[in-house]
């Protein structure tokens, strides 16, 4: 991971964790259950934006060394961990 991709997604973590802590706050408190579910949305939101931004990087670092590398399993590895997890299943 970049330096600065590390950083942003440090930022973004720690954004998202005091979003959960709100939300976790506003079940306490009761709130209305409309603008708990819009937090959470938020929240999944943010989380959606940090998976990219992680992606991203891993394809520009990670896959692209593997791509211009010659050791063809490692080719077979990085594509095979990328089709798994934007299919959901674990490698």
């Amino acid at each position: 991971m970049t330096p600065e991709t590390r950083d942003s997604a440090v930022k973004r973590l720690a954004r998202i964790e005091g979003q959960v802590r709100g939300v976790a706050k506003m079940v306490a408190e009761d709130r209305y259950c409309i603008d708990v579910v819009r937090q959470v949305q938020a929240i999944k939101a943010a989380l959606t934006g940090l998976e990219g931004l992680v992606l991203d990087d891993h394809i520009s670092t990670c896959v692209e060394h593997a791509l211009e590398g010659d050791d063809m399993n490692e080719r077979r590895e990085k594509v095979e961990e990328l089709v798994a997890v934007l299919g959901g299943r674990k490698k």
